[in-house]
């Protein structure tokens, strides 16, 4: 967390929270999301700034209920999900292969998922394991180092030398609730009145 948040923090410790307003979409990328894009259900508009997007990601956290935000001074900013708290993308780099998460920080995956929809997902061996999808461009690469059964449901991703990664079946729909995170802090906030 930035010093000058910090700084915030301890100057202005009572700001009320904000949902709904800030969304990090299927492909990594941080959205801001006005009222109309929030009554109309629409992801919202790319944001562009990069000291802006470097300020998202170096504050970027997650609470005790599994929601992730965005400490934005004094105020948490919640952050809905496109899917996973983390997008990664799949990179061979000379031959060898690196995962790096939307704040372009390497990502050392454990484990491979392969979803109900098609989606592929890695969990690290943190504690709790962090849950990224892989960007949907980097499909083909990864099937150029995968091995999956005849029902492509489970299987063998070749990640480095000698350090291949079972890929298990999961739903999409158990994803949030496995890897402990809540996808829509708007819709949690809301249901809770």
């Amino acid at each position: 967390m930035d010093d000058i948040v910090r700084q915030a923090l301890a100057k202005w410790p009572n700001v009320p929270h904000c949902t709904g307003w800030l969304m990090l979409d299927r492909r990594g990328q941080w959205r801001m999301r006005d009222d109309a894009a929030q009554a109309a259900g629409e992801p919202g508009t790319p944001i562009r700034h990069d000291a802006l997007l470097g300020f998202i990601n170096r504050n970027y956290e997650c609470d005790a209920d599994g929601q992730w935000f965005f400490q934005n001074g004094p105020q948490r900013v919640y952050v809905e999900l496109g899917y996973t708290p983390w997008i990664v993308r799949l990179l061979d780099v000379d031959g060898r292969l690196r995962l790096t998460d939307q704040a372009g920080a390497d990502f050392e995956p454990a484990r491979a998922w392969l979803d109900d929809e098609g989606n592929i997902l890695f969990s690290d061996d943190a504690t709790p394991a962090r849950i990224a999808a892989l960007h949907d461009h980097d499909l083909e690469l990864f099937a150029n180092h995968a091995s999956l059964d005849e029902a492509g449901a489970s299987g063998v991703f070749h990640w480095r030398e000698g350090a291949d990664l079972a890929v298990s079946p999961i739903a999409r729909a158990q994803v949030a609730e496995r890897f402990g995170f809540a996808a829509s802090p708007a819709a949690r906030a809301a249901a809770a009145g």
